[in-house]
């Protein structure tokens, strides 16, 4: 009797109709988190709301009313509150995206699909908190009479820079947590300090001025850097973009890129890891 084995592509073969062969697994899982997330809560989606409203509260007076940082001609509020929208779905999808591999040991082992598929599934759930801090976003704007600016036909870009350099290190993690346990303590640790050190509640020019030369180079490979950036200048026209920016989209996409080349490497030996 003969016998099939299935073995996984390698990344050169791989390609988008393969993936969409198991788009039903990928809505499934996506749909899935959703509803773990918020199973059994009293107030259900209303988390949503409240850990990132908590969150642009305790940033605005930390960094508004103590720091007094400048906010480009903002209210502070409304420029923590643009850059939490880029903040919450990066931080969601790496922390996520990073477990996804581990969390879903028990699915890997018994049938075969496209391993990737699991951490790409949380980019989808990440949207929804990403579309309730933007509702919020939008609202503080009407409140404060803020228009967005004629450059706002570019924000979709760095909307999807967002996504991509997301997806980037959080495939990295989750191929890596597979061989070193030691990633599942270390990614709460980099999204607390992440959270700090991108310019979510003030401008990245603060880097540039305080911080020596080799050090705003390092400081600009952090991707979110060049969202934070881009988003800000795209929906309210502000002088945030520099030279420098340039230096967190490549460093989105080659995270992005070499994160897909890593997965499908040790794609093969995952179930047997896991």
């Amino acid at each position: 009797m003969s016998k099939t084995v299935i073995r996984p592509s390698t990344f050169t073969k791989i390609s988008l109709r393969e993936l969409l062969g198991y788009k039903e697994l990928f809505w499934s899982l996506a749909l899935r988190d959703y509803k773990v997330r918020y199973a059994q809560t009293s107030i259900g989606l209303l988390w949503a709301f409240i850990q990132p409203v908590t969150s642009i509260l305790i940033l605005n007076v930390v960094f508004g009313r103590f720091a007094n940082v400048d906010s480009e001609g903002l209210p502070h509020i409304l420029y923590t509150t643009s850059g939490m929208v880029c903040w919450t779905y990066f931080s969601y999808v790496l922390t996520n995206s990073g477990n996804s591999i581990i969390a879903s040991q028990a699915m890997i082992k018994k049938i075969f699909f496209p391993r990737i598929i699991v951490p790409i599934s949380k980019a989808v759930v990440g949207l929804i908190d990403f579309a309730i801090v933007l509702l919020i976003l939008s609202a503080m704007m009407f409140y404060y009479g803020v228009e967005p600016a004629s450059n706002i036909a570019a924000l979709p870009l760095f909307l999807l820079l967002n996504v991509i350099s997301a997806l980037g290190i959080g495939i990295w993690i989750s191929a890596l947590t597979v061989r070193f346990r030691d990633f599942q303590y270390v990614v709460p640790f980099l999204v607390q300090l992440g959270l700090y050190i991108s310019p979510v509640a003030y401008p990245s020019s603060y880097a540039m001025e305080y911080l020596p030369e080799w050090a705003i180079k390092l400081y600009f490979l952090n991707p979110i850097a060049g969202v934070c950036d881009g988003f800000r200048w795209a929906l309210f026209g502000l002088d945030s973009i520099s030279e420098l920016t340039v230096l967190s989209f490549v460093s989105g996409l080659i995270l992005f890129s070499s994160g897909i080349l890593y997965f499908q490497r040790v794609e093969g030996k995952i179930a047997d890891i896991v």
